[in-house]
């Protein structure tokens, strides 16, 4: 499937997945895939996927994983594995069914660490590089404590509402989410052996006020990783840089998919 119109659903497996698709097609140019946070959806990244496409005249592909946005509900509690699951058996159906044929993995987050399985387990040709904005590769103390303190907000302030002008099911999205990270057993969580079977380049994009991680993340990425590995710190922005100094974000990933992307004849961007 590669004529898909600007907005819609797709189907995989019994799920129906929102999704958004900003010009050009596959076909024509490289492809961004952008893979949101663990509250995230199509709506939440706001203007940003304009933004990115108008910076670098790739294809931008955007959706809600299931669970989000205007997706389908998935049971609670997830699987602790959930975003490996979403990494090794949904997201290669969808490149597939979007007709990806080059570009990059944009993730933010959660995202961030599913871009990662999906390139440490796949060694996809197609693949070019991996954009991770503030990701998690271990759990620390900071995440989790963050973690509770969030779902505390989320019960006790007007946070469900204004969740809910995003997610049709708020409950499942939120739920699902911080279920998974506050169940004492995934403390050990680690998805970190991956990133020595990556075989593009990677860029790192972290808060320098991250309330969810610290430079940690970062260090493990330049420890483990064999490819390069650029790292962008981004002064007083926290755990969604790309929201609170998008200038900023915008430029460095706008630099990194030039290079990553250069010798593709569709990119028509100023990355080009």
């Amino acid at each position: 499937m590669t004529n898909l119109t600007p907005t819609g659903f797709l189907s995989i497996g019994t799920a129906s997945l929102e999704y958004k698709w900003l010009a050009p097609p596959a076909a024509d140019a490289p492809t961004i895939v952008m893979l949101h946070e663990g509250l995230g959806s199509v709506g939440l990244w706001s203007d940003f996927p304009e933004k990115l496409q108008q910076a670098s005249g790739a294809g931008i592909f955007v959706y809600s994983r299931a669970g989000y946005g205007q997706s389908s509900p998935v049971a609670l509690p997830r699987p602790l594995d959930y975003m490996q699951r979403e990494a090794l058996d949904v997201l290669p159906k969808l490149l597939d069914l979007i007709g990806f044929k080059r570009g990059l993995l944009l993730g933010h987050s959660d995202g961030a660490s599913i871009a990662t399985i999906y390139a440490g387990a796949h060694q996809d040709h197609r693949l070019s590089g991996l954009v991770l904005i503030a990701p998690h590769f271990i759990v620390e103390d900071i995440s989790i404590k963050s973690i509770a303190a969030i779902k505390a907000t989320f019960e006790t302030t007007d946070l469900k509402t204004k969740l809910a002008r995003w997610h049709k099911d708020v409950d499942n999205a939120f739920y699902g989410w911080n279920g998974a990270w506050l169940d004492p057993k995934f403390r050990d969580w680690d998805i970190s052996d991956y990133l020595a079977y990556i075989r593009v380049p990677v860029l790192v994009v972290q808060g320098a006020d991250d309330q969810y991680g610290t430079l940690l993340q970062v260090e493990i990425a330049q420890e483990e990783c064999y490819c390069p590995v650029d790292v962008k710190i981004v002064s007083g922005a926290g755990h969604s840089p790309h929201r609170e100094a998008p200038a900023a974000t915008l430029e460095a990933i706008e630099q990194f998919a030039g290079a990553a992307l250069r010798d593709d004849q569709g990119l028509q961007g100023r990355a080009a």
